[in-house]
């Protein structure tokens, strides 16, 4: 937004008008959005240079500083400068900008750079289960908000249909008759097939004569053998045929799908090795392993060994996860990799052996932990697990049975599309607003509230947004200032203001729980707005208060957009 650019940049130089007055001209300090202000100097990052403790520093840059142009009001308090902005032109510019905009409101210009954000990828040996379900709802909303933040984005799912899993998938539904296993009851082909790899896998740990046949496939896959790959990859697009239906289900859609088998099809694979092997880092175990090893690199203990071959020579998935991402990387700018914390000393190992190999990019590790329900933790190894597919219709029907309640007068179709909406939105919503490295237990009590912290609570009141403006009818934009001064008014406007500073912090720094926040906050001041003062009969200040509403209207829909979450009309 302009007028918040300019009150940036006034705030900027003011600031370092201040410090060079003081003594200090090439002092270093950042800026940010307070609750306490319209914008905020912390001071903390300079109280070494200045030898001063923070609190001094901000009192005496406050002194320095006459307000002038946009700022009308500087103060320090507990090592912030704090400053407020002309109220009038903060109204009418923000208002004006988001009619103008609409839709493209929060969309910053076009960076010229390359994104790339790899999420889910999730084994194609099984349907997603509810730990990870993070994954795809952090990393689309990642990618939602660097968009916005005016970076090309391709999300891409890297498929494993190399390694041993996807082999004993492959060779159980090769070689098990159809009606030995008891297939799953949801028609969907990810939860048919898992019954073929549960059973294949307890066949191969009982019968040495399975267990050498799924090894012969898996050397003949990693040696090339094309008919191989092309069997089991089969079975793995039918798979992921499933899976993508589920990630649909959450209004996740993907922009690209790299096969894994493709960089042992190429060649890539193999002169990764052959070039690991020059390195001075690499080593061969007794058994004919390479590996290298990463003491150099700040990696401890037994992890010091970074395995690039098996004994006999052949790539491991380490190694092809390295060709992955020198791929990525002719494609991009910027690689950013959403992992599981389990995956935090292999994301580690990757970047070493990479500038090993002389790769002077590195990716970026969105690592989260793992979802778990109030009964514990999940097992797949036994196929004691809870499935997304259930976690969605469970959200559903919850959902239905409220709007069930609350709207008899809605029609069936109507009532189960609406459900539909906010059952999806609530697990979006629910996954997404904490931090994704802390650990989150999902609570149906916290996700489907429609008067709290939760995707229900967005939507009603941008349902409440539509509605009121259907009442109201055709009207004339009016972005008069003097007509908008209660409190709730100027608190709802400031609100609206900074979403293109929460877009910037969800996308710039990956922190995609603070979008959600911001969009309680706006739900919050408009509620509070909604309850303070009329609107439909306000007088001359109806047109300004609509316009108000309409603004609301388009940044909770923007917010809700960039969630993956739908904006129902109507609750």
């Amino acid at each position: 937004m302009k007028v918040q650019n300019q009150f940036r940049d006034e705030v900027i130089t003011a600031v370092g008008n201040a410090l060079a007055k003081m003594g200090f001209p090439d002092t270093q300090f950042i800026t940010e959005v307070s609750d306490m202000a319209d914008l905020a100097v912390p001071c903390f990052t300079m109280s070494k240079g200045l030898r001063m403790p923070p609190k001094d520093i901000a009192a005496k840059i406050a002194e320095n500083i006459v307000p002038s142009g946009l700022i009308t009001g500087v103060s320090a308090l507990n090592g912030y400068i704090n400053f407020t902005m002309d109220q009038n032109v903060l109204v009418e510019a923000t208002l004006c900008d988001i009619i103008e905009k609409g839709d493209d409101y929060g969309t910053l210009p076009s960076k010229g750079k390359k994104v790339n954000v790899e999420h889910t990828s999730t084994n194609p040996t099984g349907p997603i289960h509810v730990g990870r379900a993070r994954n795809p709802v952090i990393g689309d909303t990642l990618a939602r908000c660097l968009k916005r933040c005016g970076y090309e984005v391709c999300t891409e799912y890297y498929v494993n249909d190399v390694g041993k899993q996807v082999v004993i998938l492959t060779w159980g539904v090769t070689n098990i008759p159809k009606g030995s296993v008891q297939e799953e009851e949801r028609d969907k082909t990810d939860h048919k097939l898992v019954a073929y790899y549960r059973k294949a896998n307890k066949m191969m740990e009982e019968d040495p004569a399975v267990q050498e046949q799924i090894a012969e496939m898996l050397r003949k896959f990693e040696a090339g053998d094309k008919e191989t790959i092309s069997h089991v990859r089969k079975t793995a697009e039918v798979m992921l045929d499933g899976l993508k239906e589920t990630l649909a289900g959450i209004n996740v859609t993907l922009d690209r799908y790299t096969w894994e088998s493709d960089f042992i099809a190429d060649g890539s694979a193999r002169a990764i090795v052959e070039k690991l092997k020059t390195s001075e880092y690499a080593g061969q175990a007794d058994d004919g392993a390479w590996y290298l090893d990463l003491k150099a690199f700040g990696v401890q203990g037994k992890n010091t060994k970074f395995t690039f071959t098996r004994a006999d020579g052949t790539t491991l998935y380490t190694t092809r996860d390295l060709a992955y991402h020198l791929n990525k990387f002719s494609r991009s700018d910027i690689v950013i990799d959403v992992l599981g914390e389990d995956q935090k000393l292999g994301s580690k190992q990757l970047c070493s052996a990479l500038e090993i190999l002389g790769c002077e990019k590195k990716p970026e590790p969105m690592f989260y932990s793992f979802v778990s329900l109030p009964e514990g933790k999940m097992s797949t190894r036994k196929g004691v697990v809870v499935y997304l597919d259930d976690l969605i219709d469970e959200a559903v029907s919850r959902a239905y049975d409220e709007i069930k309640s609350r709207r008899s007068d809605m029609s069936e179709e109507k009532m189960r599309e609406v459900a539909r909406q906010i059952g999806v939105g609530a697990i979006r919503y629910n996954i997404v607003r904490v931090s994704p490295e802390k650990q989150f237990v999902f609570k149906w009590e916290d996700a489907l509230n429609f008067d709290g912290n939760s995707g229900p609570y967005l939507q009603y009141v941008y349902a409440r947004t539509c509605s009121m403006l259907r009442k109201a009818g055709d009207f004339e934009p009016d972005y008069d200032p003097s007509k908008l001064t209660d409190e709730f008014e100027i608190k709802l406007v400031h609100s609206l203001s900074r979403f293109e500073a929460a877009i910037q912090v969800s996308g710039e720094q990956k922190r995609v729980n603070m979008l959600p926040a911001y969009g309680h906050e706006v739900a919050a001041a408009f509620n509070q707005f909604y309850a303070a003062v009329p609107v439909l009969a306000a007088g001359e200040s109806r047109n300004s208060r609509l316009t108000l509403v309409e603004c609301t209207r388009t940044v909770l829909r923007n917010v809700l957009s960039c969630l993956g979450m739908e904006a129902p009309e109507e609750m």
